[in-house]
């Protein structure tokens, strides 16, 4: 014989519910008062886990929006380099593709896989693995620059 329904009362339905909204409610608030504004964030004088990863994560987008910009200007001087055969144009971008690929995956395995180590998943270790990833960046853009700079 199946077990009649249980009935649950309108007060207790309607507590429940204004429960269930008002924790929502709060979570959502302390989410928000605890999230500040990037652009707020003076990173000269960066103190929580969440300001300083915010302040790694600009500092690598710079280095790495810089390093793309120096990279296709190293594409675009290629066919000054290029004048002496076997190493034609061809040769040359297929060499710095290939060698830009190669150290792309350098950098992430020492800095995603084993700068992380050192930290063992603690709170600094998205800090740490973006500073690796920003200092390593800055050393092949120097290189890049070096290395097509005009002659």
């Amino acid at each position: 014989m199946p077990r009649p329904p249980i009935e649950i009362a309108p007060a207790t339905k309607f507590a429940v519910t204004t429960l269930a909204l008002t924790l929502v409610l709060v979570l959502v608030l302390q989410a928000s008062a605890q999230t500040q504004p990037e652009a707020d964030i003076d990173c000269s004088n960066a103190m929580s886990t969440a300001e300083i990863n915010s302040c790694a994560d600009r500092a690598f987008d710079a280095a790495d929006k810089k390093l793309n910009q120096v990279y296709q200007q190293a594409i675009t001087r290629i066919p000054e380099f290029a004048t002496v055969p076997p190493f034609d144009q061809k040769k040359w971008e297929e060499t710095l593709r290939n060698s830009q690929r190669a150290w792309l995956a350098y950098r992430d395995a020492q800095c995603k896989d084993h700068v992380a180590l050192f930290w063992g998943g603690g709170s600094g270790t998205s800090a740490a693995v973006l500073g690796c990833m920003t200092e390593k960046t800055k050393e092949r853009t120097r290189e890049i620059e070096e290395d097509y700079a005009p002659r």
